[in-house]
This record gives C-alpha cells, sequence and structure tokens, in this order.
C-alpha cells in the first residue's frame, strides 16, 4: 500500500458517495488528502464537510486553489467536466489523474483477499451485510460502500460509508455501469442479479462473466436466470436462491416471515443439511435475497454459515435503504429511501404493499437526463405497484447546474402515471410537496421519500415527519 500514500491526493467532489469513502480509505492508511465540493461551496451538507475538516482533511472552494504541486493525484469521477478549474489546473501542472474506480480497484487489488458485491442492484446492502459479517467473524476487513453503515456510524464517524481494517480482508462493491467491474481481481466474487440498467444484455453477460472467471471461486444467485446462466464462468461456485431447490444455500419452504419493519426466515445448507435460523431487521424479500448473497460470499471467504447468520441479527441496515425516520404522534409513518431505478423503486413499493395501509410515494428525480432515459419504466412502476387510494408526488428534478436539456422534466412522469392508470402530481418545489402531503396525511400513512445523488433528501424526511399531525 505504501506507494499510494507517499504521496499527496486532491479528491475533486469529495463528499460525493463514491468518493467519500474512498478518500477516508486513503486517509485511514495514512496518506495526506485533500479536497473540494460543488455541494460544500452551495451550503449544502455543511456538518459532512466540517467532519471531514476534523479528520484532517484540507478543503478548499472548486476553484483550482486546492492543486498546488505536480506531485498531487487529483482523483475524478468520469462526470468532471475538463473545464471544472481543478481539471484545468491540474492538467496545467501535469498532475497524474486516477479515476475513482481506478483508485478503489487499486486499493482492492493490493489487498490479500478481496470479497467483490457485484449486480445491477442491492450491492450496497450485500456489501454491508458482508462487512458486518466479516467485522463480526473478527477479519477486522476495510470496507468500501457507497451508502452509509448504520452499524459503523458513531459520534467520530456520522457519515460512516467505509470502515478502514487493519486485517488482510478488502469488502467492496463493484460497478458495472462504467465497465470498471474489469479492473479487479477479486478472491470471491458475489453476483446477485444482471437487469438491464446502463448497458446491453450482450454487454452486462461479457462483464459479469468475465468478473466471474477472473475470481478464485464466486457466489451465485440460482433464482436468477441472467445470472444462473453465467454460472459456468466460475472456477469455482457457492451458489444461493430463495426459490431454486439446486442452490447449495437456500431457504425451508414456509418458513419466511414478513413484517413491516423485519423479515425471519430459516437457511439451509444443502451441503450438509443444517439448518439455521435467520432474523434481519430489515424487510422485503429482496434483504433476504441480500442476506443470501452476503452469507454465500462470506462462506466462500470462509465463514461459516451459522456464523454468517447469527451477525446478521444484529444488522441495522444502511441509511438511504428503507430508513424509517419516525412516526408522527398521529401514527403517520415516514421512511427515506434511496429508490430511484425502476428495480429499486419497485423493491420498495413492493415491500411497502406487502402491508395495510395508505402509501405517498415523494419522488424526487436524481437529474433530467436519468428521467428522460427511465421515466416511462419509473411511470409503470408507480402506476402498476400503487392501489387507487395511494398517490405519487413529484418535484422538479435535481438539478446543481451545468449544461443538461431541462425540457423534459416530472410533468411528463406524471401524465405518464395516469395515463396508466396511477394517482400523481406535480409539485415543482419541495418545500410546496412537503406542505400538500402534511395537509392529507392521515393516521396509518406511510410516506416514503425517494431519490438519489442528494443528502439533503434525509433532512427532507426529518423536517416533515415534524410538521405532520
Amino acid at each position: 500500500m505504501t506507494s499510494l500514500t507517499q504521496h499527496p491526493w486532491f479528491f475533486c467532489g469529495i463528499g460525493g458517495s463514491g468518493m467519500l469513502p474512498l478518500a477516508l480509505i486513503l486517509r485511514g492508511q495514512g496518506a495526506e488528502v485533500a479536497g473540494s465540493d460543488r455541494s460544500r461551496d452551495q451550503g449544502r451538507m455543511p456538518e459532512k464537510f466540517a467532519w471531514l475538516e476534523s479528520l484532517g482533511f484540507r478543503l478548499f472552494p472548486q476553484d483550482g486553489s486546492g492543486i498546488t504541486s505536480a506531485e498531487q493525484t487529483l482523483v475524478a469521477s468520469a462526470a468532471v467536466e475538463d473545464t471544472v478549474p481543478e481539471m484545468v489546473r491540474a492538467k496545467e501542472l501535469g498532475c497524474p489523474r486516477m479515476s475513482r474506480a481506478e483508485l478503489l480497484a487499486t486499493l482492492f487489488n493490493a489487498a490479500p483477499q478481496g470479497l467483490a458485491i457485484g449486480g445491477t442492484s442491492g450491492k450496497s446492502t450485500v456489501t454491508g451485510m458482508a462487512g458486518w459479517i466479516m467485522t463480526q467473524a473478527g477479519r477486522d476487513p476495510t470496507i468500501m460502500n457507497g451508502a452509509v453503515m448504520k452499524n459503523f456510524v458513531s459520534p467520530d464517524a456520522p457519515f460512516a460509508s467505509a470502515r478502514v481494517g487493519q486485517g488482510g480482508t478488502f469488502v467492496s462493491e463493484v460497478d458495472e455501469s462504467d465497465g470498471s467491474i474489469a479492473l479487479y481481481r477479486p478472491k470471491v466474487a458475489v453476483l446477485g442479479n444482471v437487469s438491464l440498467d446502463h448497458k446491453s444484455l450482450e454487454e452486462l453477460r461479457e462483464l459479469f462473466g468475465d468478473f466471474l472467471a477472473r475470481s478464485d471461486i464466486s457466489a451465485i444467485n440460482l433464482d436468477d436466470a441472467e445470472t444462473a446462466a453465467l454460472a459456468p464462468r466460475a472456477k469455482a461456485l457457492v451458489s444461493f436462491a430463495i426459490d431454486s431447490s439446486e442452490a447449495m444455500i437456500g431457504v425451508k419452504p414456509g418458513s419466511i416471515v414478513e413484517a413491516p419493519t423485519s423479515l425471519t426466515a430459516t437457511i439451509l445448507d444443502r451441503r450438509d443439511g443444517s439448518a439455521h435460523p435467520l432474523a434481519l431487521k430489515v424487510p422485503g424479500r429482496h434483504n433476504l435475497a441480500n442476506a443470501l448473497a452476503a452469507i454465500a460470499g462470506c462462506n466462500a471467504a470462509g465463514v461459516p454459515i451459522a456464523s454468517a447468520v447469527a451477525a446478521l441479527a444484529s444488522f441495522e441496515g444502511l441509511a438511504r435503504r428503507f430508513d424509517i425516520v419516525g412516526t408522527a404522534p398521529g401514527g403517520i409513518t415516514v421512511i427515506d429511501d434511496f429508490g430511484h431505478n425502476p428495480d429499486k423503486v419497485s423493491a420498495t413499493l413492493a415491500t411497502l404493499k406487502a402491508h395495510k395501509g395508505r402509501v405517498i410515494a415523494f419522488f424526487q428525480p436524481h437529474g433530467y437526463g436519468p428521467l428522460r432515459q427511465m421515466g416511462a419504466e419509473l411511470a409503470e412502476v408507480f402506476a402498476a405497484k400503487l392501489a387507487a387510494d395511494d398517490l405519487t408526488v413529484l418535484c422538479d428534478p435535481v438539478y446543481f447546474g451545468g449544461t443538461v436539456d431541462r425540457s423534459q422534466g416530472s410533468e411528463r412522469i406524471v401524465g405518464l402515471i395516469e395515463a396508466a392508470g396511477g394517482k400523481a402530481e406535480h409539485i415543482p418545489s419541495r418545500d410546496d410537496c412537503a406542505a400538500r402531503i402534511a395537509a392529507i396525511a392521515r393516521p396509518g400513512d406511510r410516506v416514503v421519500i425517494m431519490g438519489a445523488r442528494d443528502d439533503t433528501l434525509t433532512s427532507f424526511a426529518k423536517d416533515l415527519l415534524a410538521r405532520l399531525p
């Protein structure tokens, strides 16, 4: 690791969900790290940046002033434009540049035992679960996650999306959307599901198949047809599934009991016939699938099934993943959720609709581009999953500046939801949405706040809860 810590680093967008944990890991390994962030300049999330400064990170305005030496390596995501002052200054000085994915892969591949979590959805939760299992098993892992892991949150670490450990295990989610999954050389690969998101199925089959082929052992979900079809690419295999009786690690038929905020089931290890009672503090069948993925991945890395199942009983979940903010005195519950693409929104709404009560779904699109790309599918999900009594409320998409085409916004999605038989309203301002929801919410309702790429949604959810009767 020493070569990474022998020179200074500068993160452009240091507060981002993908950048922050990497900065924490590098700093934890002894590197000098500085950074800038547009959100800090705009006065958003001041507590996050104050915390980073308290840890010894030097923060600068996003005006290029933090780039002072050719020795600094600039870390920037692929989305950062070449016109951003840091990029301009780094080019002038001849600073080396790394993408977020290249840095993560370098850190990951240097670890003696890398556990890589892949798949189209559920990666952050599986990473959090596997990281917690490894921690409880005494492996002292380093964990890289795109979400805050509640088990590791403390007054000293309010934004715990990473854990820096001294053991040789590195647990990380790996991303296929930008093709960077090809950079990783895992000891253990976990593949939960393969579905259309950013790339064609042909590209995904090749990317995920190569991912399995590069790993010493793979944990594969046999319930997902696309994933199961890639099993022949794996050198060695631990299979898991809720429904498939072929899987090595499965679920006893009839043992699943779903509650509004939890789930229990009996996990079967068909290799030795043993049964293990699982109790999850997070709800929904998708979280049972996530738990199986984490159990199988950790088992492939040498953790006994019984230990993995026992550890998950104390897994607290992730911030903004079906995160119950609270219940108002009048009996209205507010839930904060990261749902932003059709798969994730569908899983969240299915979990809510498994239990009685009206659902008011507030949705903030995470950009004009994504809304154009997946808006029609999102509208179908809201219309299909919610009942006649339920309501979807959309504000305008997130916009932090830039040249994106803003001609088509949330009103188009509301039209599509209504055309498909659903009930929806477009209220441009988020504050006005809160006022509308507070006015119409009644006892027994669940209000879910959904969206990505905007940390202030959690504050919005808390403020809304305080306004409810």
